[in-house]
């Protein structure tokens, strides 16, 4: 039986062996997966912000794209995953409700996506595979023990990463 750990707004989690990861309801925050597929370590961020510009007051680094990324692989690594190793995954930034939000609030999913890209270039960590924009909220699921990422939405078919 397998290990199930919530990964809630803000959260940086990370598991091994058969621990399944995963966070429910992305509209437009960016779920980012990291996975060593030699040490079948894994990571999930829900990043709800770009970055902490974004914000009024101080949050945990979980909470934007640009410090979820390099806060996730420092606990992978403090757990033996290698940098080198590390690929990357990307779900979600949607524009939830375009027909009522103003033009910034439209962008913010892509620009969390924008994000995660930047931050995940900066260290040189390559991005697999996306199921991200468009107008549907998503629900991610990784399974460390082979990295396996099932991205799953109401009204579409699940797609795996």
């Amino acid at each position: 039986m397998s290990e199930r750990i919530s990964v809630q707004i803000g959260d940086v989690r990370v598991g091994s062996e058969e621990t399944v990861l995963f966070t429910i309801g992305l509209g437009s925050c960016v779920a980012i997966v990291l996975y060593d597929a030699i040490r079948r370590i894994g990571g999930l961020a829900h990043a709800m912000l770009p970055d902490p510009s974004s914000s009024r007051r101080p949050a945990p680094p979980g909470r934007f794209a640009s410090t979820a990324v390099p806060e996730l692989i420092g606990i992978m690594e403090q757990v033996g995953a290698k940098r080198h190793s590390l690929r990357a995954r990307l779900a979600g930034g949607a524009s939830m409700f375009a027909s009522v939000l103003p033009e910034s609030g439209r962008q913010l999913g892509m620009r969390n996506v924008v994000a995660a890209r930047a931050a995940l270039a900066a260290v040189r960590i390559p991005v697999d595979g996306e199921d991200v924009g468009g107008s549907h909220g998503r629900s991610v699921y990784l399974h460390t023990c082979n990295g396996r990422v099932v991205v799953s939405s109401v009204h579409h078919d699940d797609i795996v990463l």
